[in-house]
Formats: structure tokens, C-alpha cells, sequence
């Protein structure tokens, strides 16, 4: 299970991006149309079952006796799931005319991925995108990500709105994801 964390800045220039992959056990995932199959046919055909539900090879499971699923493949395309986070911009923007809240949970959705987000009042975007639902520890990761951001701001050597390319940060960050995803 991994999540995908994106910092954007007002004109929405990335400044900070992470991959952090969960050591928490991954739900078992199914396709609508491989649960319909005996599982002999879906471990032959999981590619063909992959490309018509729209999944990505990357992340398709394959079912055991047993009735539980393994997961297979090393993670999402990086180019995707960047995809993914500049899509969802327009229905942030569209979110953020309709509501005043700085967290936006779930608020698109693309194949496993679900985009959720948090506006600061400097009007930085932090999009995370995540495959299971888990609202109270996403919402405590942003705050968490704000706060870290804004100790970095008060930096008097760091440019606003420049990458942010400080260890500090980066590690904080991680355990911080590490703790709450």
C-alpha cells in the first residue's frame, strides 16, 4: 500500500513530492471483473483482466486458495500517479470556491487511487494519494506537513515557494507518514 504526497505552490509548481510505502497489511482488492472468475482463470489472464478494468499492472492482485489475495508488482508508474495529482487540480480549485475548510477529504477518485487534499491559507495545495480510506490519520498527516512546512518557511535561507530540499524536512516528513499512514 502506498501513498503519494505532493506540494504545490500557489501558481502549482511542485516544491515537495514523497513516496511512502505503508507497512500496514493491504486490503484485499478484487476487480469487478475477476471476482466473477474461477481463480485459475484470473492468475492466466490477470494482464488481459488488468487492461480492461483499467487497473494498472503494477498493482493487480492474484487470488490464493484460501480466498485471500497476494499483491503483485513493485509499485504505480511514477508518471501516473503525477498524472493523477495534476488532474485532480481542477476539482480542488472547484472544491476550494464552494468551501472554506482546509482539508478536503476524498475529493476524486481514479481507479484504486483516492485524492484528498489540504489548503493552507497561503493557498499551497498538499494532495496525497492513497488506495484505502483512513480520514482522522490523513488529516493528522497534513497538519503535521503543514506545521513542518511552515518551520521551513521561518527558515530566513530558504526562498518560499523554492523546492524544499532539506533532510530535516524529508525525514520528518517520513516519520510523520510513517506514524499516521
Amino acid at each position: 500500500m502506498s501513498h503519494h504526497l505532493f506540494l504545490l505552490s500557489p501558481s502549482d509548481t511542485p516544491i515537495y513530492s514523497l513516496t511512502h510505502y505503508s507497512t500496514k497489511l493491504p486490503q484485499p482488492t478484487s476487480s469487478s471483473l475477476s471476482s466473477n472468475l474461477p481463480t485459475w482463470s484470473t492468475s492466466a489472464f490477470a494482464g488481459t483482466l488488468t487492461a480492461l478494468s483499467g487497473a494498472s499492472s503494477a498493482t493487480q492482485s492474484h487470488h490464493v486458495q484460501g480466498g485471500g489475495s497476494v499483491r503483485m508488482g513493485g509499485g504505480q508508474d511514477r508518471h501516473v500517479i503525477q498524472m493523477i495529482a495534476n488532474a485532480s487540480l481542477d476539482v480542488i480549485e472547484d472544491v476550494m470556491r464552494k468551501e472554506s475548510a482546509m482539508y478536503l477529504k476524498s475529493i476524486d477518485k481514479f481507479n484504486e487511487w483516492t485524492v484528498s487534499a489540504f489548503i493552507t491559507p497561503g493557498n499551497m495545495k498538499f494532495i496525497l494519494l492513497h488506495e484505502t480510506k483512513n480520514d482522522d490519520g490523513i488529516r493528522s498527516f497534513f497538519h503535521d506537513v503543514w506545521e513542518l512546512y511552515l518551520k521551513t518557511m521561518l527558515n530566513p535561507f530558504h526562498t518560499a515557494h523554492s523546492p524544499i530540499r532539506s533532510i530535516v524536512f524529508d525525514t520528518r516528513v517520513r516519520a510523520s507518514a510513517k506514524k499516521y499512514l
